[in-house]
């Protein structure tokens, strides 16, 4: 035997031919979906009963009148009801490259061939592998983060950052969190959530420590923030594990903050020997470099940081510090086949022109933000307010930023052709998820829609 029968698999010109070819097809049949398009008669009722059948199966009905076809192509979707929709959410965050893009799909596909499709941490093939070396590579450039740890989703990440905290700083059991911050739907991370619609019923465990995030309306918010931290310290010195936050609050608002803020409330927590964990979840891959924390400078500061949605399956990335004893963190399943080959695709793509200062991340979100402001200045004057984020996430505050007109203007922008969706308490802001292949017609016409379905008012 020359070689192993999967590195044949991996090489054979047939396989390889026959992938290309499959692509291509499904690439040229998608490749009629054309603008957005109102949903069409011959599908409106069949759409709609396997959307109501779909609530029923999960005890409540879906957010929007959402069910894809299994067909788009780039920032477009086609849904069962025969519509076609710009989508600037894509599955909150997951598609970075937008639907049916041909690179992932062969990635995925060929991930699919191999032997198994979901993939183990105690029985891992080489795209486990690969995605780990790519991760660690992106990662440890600007950091000290130095091993991967691959799980189901953010969720699950964001728990293995917890325990890997409270192990090294052992026996402290408090971790701080922003006001406003998201970390996921377990238990656990439902209470370092600070949003009290996602635990309705929950008990307390009172184990998270708030800490204000950056008000850039407030010249002496970084200074509240570090006292609050300095206070929390003070009352339970020896007794905080971890310092978790979001580079950029995500649920919480899209609210964005400098690298000033940042620093003297790490600096601090470095001094008291705890544990910096960035949540990237939902930043990973969209501000403009691989990681926010990369954006903003702060690498040096970074113990451990959790990442997901665009990966297409969440990690843990930690520090030599940080590696922890065997038995602390498992899991049957850490991932796809699929899944992690579409993930290395997606993470090597944005490696041509996407990231950087001048890269294509940028100029999205300047023309994005740029085209709602002046909307805010012109033809909806005082009813586009606020327009802000880091690169790929993008939110303003429409009308009053009262929940039900904020919900209804997205409801609106749904049935005009334009997925969103809502972030924030007070102001409640639409957000989008813009996906990094958006070529700029196609940011236009998100504009034009916006701006049409202002003016409809609530």
């Amino acid at each position: 035997m020359s070689s192993l029968v999967g590195h044949q698999i991996q090489q054979s010109d047939k396989v390889n031919s026959l992938i290309k070819d499959l692509v291509g097809e499904v690439t040229k049949l998608n490749s009629s979906l054309e603008g957005i398009r109102a949903p069409q008669d011959a599908f409106k009722d069949s759409g709609k009963q396997k959307i109501e059948q779909t609530g029923l199966l999960r005890g409540r009905p879906l957010h929007y009148q959402y069910m894809g076809s299994g067909a788009g192509r780039g920032p477009y979707v086609e849904l069962e009801d025969g519509s076609i929709k710009l989508d600037l959410i894509n599955g909150i965050g997951i598609h970075l490259m937008g639907h049916a893009n041909p690179r992932v799909m062969a990635a995925a596909v060929r991930g699919s061939l191999s032997d198994i499709i979901n993939q183990g941490n105690l029985q891992p093939n080489n795209e486990y592998r690969l995605f780990s070396e790519k991760l660690v590579q992106i990662a440890s450039k600007n950091s000290r983060l130095k091993y991967a740890w691959i799980a189901t989703c953010g969720t699950m990440a964001n728990e293995n950052a917890l325990k890997l905290s409270r192990q090294k700083n052992s026996p402290a059991r408090f971790v701080m969190s922003f006001k406003d911050a998201f970390a996921g739907r377990s238990t656990m991370m439902a209470e370092v959530t600070d949003n009290t619609a996602y635990k309705q019923g929950l008990p307390e465990y009172h184990e998270v420590l708030r800490v204000p995030f950056y008000d850039k309306r407030d010249p002496k918010s970084g200074e509240k923030a570090l006292a609050a931290i300095k206070e929390h310290v003070a009352k339970h010195e020896g007794n905080i594990s971890a310092f978790g936050f979001e580079p950029m609050l995500g649920e919480g608002g899209y609210q964005a903050a400098p690298r000033e803020f940042f620093v003297p409330l790490l600096d601090f927590c470095k001094s008291k020997n705890i544990a910096v964990w960035a949540d990237e979840v939902q930043t990973f891959t969209r501000t403009g470099e691989y990681f926010a924390f990369e954006t903003l400078g702060l690498g040096q500061y970074i113990d451990i940081c959790t990442i997901a949605k665009t990966a297409q399956i969440g990690a843990t990335l930690y520090t030599e510090e940080y590696n922890p004893k065997p038995g602390l963190i498992a899991g049957t399943f850490s991932g796809a086949s699929p899944c992690l080959a579409a993930g290395v695709e997606m993470l090597n793509m944005l490696s041509e022109g996407f990231l950087g200062p001048q890269g294509r991340i940028q100029q999205i979100h300047k023309r994005f933000i740029d085209g709602i402001n002046k909307m805010n200045d012109t033809t909806c004057k005082g009813i586009a307010t606020d327009a802000g984020g880091m690169g790929l996430m993008v939110a303003f505050t429409p009308h009053d930023g009262k929940k039900e007109s904020v919900n209804s203007f997205l409801n609106k922008l749904y049935a005009n052709g334009v997925i969103a969706f809502p972030c924030g308490k007070d102001p409640v802001r639409a957000r989008f998820l813009i996906p990094a292949i958006i070529q700029d017609q196609d940011i236009d016409i998100a504009l034009n829609v916006i701006e049409k379905t202002l003016l409809e008012g609530v």
